[in-house]
């Protein structure tokens, strides 16, 4: 493995950062051999994701949404933040600004999300948090899960990467359901799925 090529990684979160923490957990195990997380962006600036990324040495922007209330202009300093660090992978975890077609342009291909439901069941705009398992249960859906796909300029309609199917239990709220999706799925994925087009595009590169 002392041979292989490794990727700059760019991770955008607006939270608390459990999905990055996934990513570097994996990466700290070696699981994530073609790429390394390098940046760490945030739209909001007591985000405990930045925290995270400062234990394990990360470089961290923040752009927070009310400093910088116009969306082209916060896209147009991430961007700027993201090409200036070397960025080939840009990962969305638990990232909740939705970003324009020029921003997915610069990285096509090469921006993958982590949504908490088996799209495309409870996805699109306004389907984020707390919202998907709410909606998840007021259908009365027996499974649930999370996927991991491309981000694309149709919200949540990306291809598909990655996906791991959660059952919903009889007593389950919006929160319990919401930390085994978590737990089962979100962070069983999305490093798997970082490895993997992390490689693809250091192949390609």
């Amino acid at each position: 493995m002392a041979n292989v090529k490794k990727i700059r990684i760019g991770v955008l979160c607006s939270g608390g950062g459990t999905n990055l923490q996934a990513i570097l957990g994996a990466q700290e195990a070696g699981l994530i051999p073609h790429g390394e997380v390098t940046l760490v962006i945030s739209d909001h600036i007591g985000a405990y994701a930045l925290e995270r990324a400062k234990r394990y040495g990360i470089a961290t922007k923040i752009f927070d949404v009310k400093q910088y209330p116009d969306r082209a202009e916060r896209e147009r300093l991430i961007l700027e933040a993201l090409e200036a660090d070397g960025v080939k992978l840009v990962v969305f975890a638990g990232f909740m600004s939705v970003l324009s077609e020029r921003f997915v342009s610069a990285y096509k291909n090469a921006i993958i999300n982590v949504h908490p439901a088996l799209i495309p069941a409870f996805c699109g705009m306004g389907m984020y948090g707390l919202h998907v398992h709410e909606a998840a249960l007021a259908r009365g859906v027996k499974v649930t899960g999370a996927t991991v796909h491309y981000v694309t300029e149709e919200c949540d309609g990306g291809p598909i990467i990655l996906q791991k199917a959660v059952e919903v239990e009889d007593d389950d709220t919006p929160e319990t359901l919401q930390k085994r999706v978590m737990r089962e799925a979100e962070w069983v994925i999305l490093p798997r799925a970082v490895e993997m087009v992390a490689e693809r595009i250091a192949q390609e590169g």
